[in-house]
């Protein structure tokens, strides 16, 4: 009888370089990402209003994201996880940029006239300025030309009002950390947020739920 001498085969640990996890194809990741770099571009000038800053955000992030790919598993997802790279390289520029001297208060860009004829003297909406039924907004949500005229009334919001708008709805900063950043009050942060949202729902209810379809200016 010839003794078994091998083992259990099915027990035999695999050869090192057999067991490590393949490395990642840094050409099939790059060529990937410029397939979005387009989006990425347009969300960061989206948040930055500057084409030189957002394209320094967008490179670093594919940068960080090449560097760092044998970090991540789910290809199904690897657009989501760039884009939250994107999205911290984001908050890191804004932060830099709010610590500078020009930095302008978003409460002197905004008149509070503006509003004036839209609200009655107890603070309700005028009969003919009140918004429209929104109906069901989460089939608005899936069309991209909602989000085209979502972009288009973001840009039409003063500078700052929107940056401010931005880090709290799109980057996640909570709101005593934007007024840390900020050297505002909450008092002050919470109107222009206020201000904010009433300037978008305003013009989303004249340039999409008022007509139904992507306006042309």
């Amino acid at each position: 009888m010839i003794a078994n001498t091998g083992g259990d085969i099915g027990q035999t640990p695999l050869p090192r370089a057999m067991s490590r996890k393949p490395a990642p194809d840094a050409e099939a990741i790059a060529a990937e990402m410029a397939g979005f770099r387009r989006e990425m571009l347009r969300f960061a000038i989206l948040q930055l209003r500057d084409q030189a800053s957002a394209e320094d955000a967008v490179q670093e992030a594919m940068l960080a994201a090449l560097q760092g790919a044998d970090r991540f598993g789910e290809r199904a997802k690897f657009k989501t996880w760039v884009f939250s790279i994107l999205k911290n390289k984001i908050v890191d520029i804004i932060r830099r940029r709010v610590r500078e001297p020009n930095y302008q208060d978003p409460e002197e860009e905004i008149d509070e006239s503006d509003f004036d004829p839209l609200f009655s003297a107890n603070g309700h909406w005028q009969r003919d300025a009140r918004p429209a039924d929104w109906g069901d907004p989460e089939k608005s949500f899936e069309d991209q030309r909602f989000w085209a005229v979502f972009d288009s009334c973001l840009n039409r919001l003063p500078a700052a009002t929107a940056r401010i708008f931005m880090m709290r709805e799109m980057l996640g900063l909570e709101t005593d950390e934007i007024c840390e950043e900020l050297s505002i009050s909450s008092n002050n942060c919470w109107v222009v947020l206020h201000r904010a949202r009433m300037g978008l729902r305003l013009c989303l209810d004249q340039k999409w739920f008022m007509t139904g379809e992507l306006a042309r200016e």
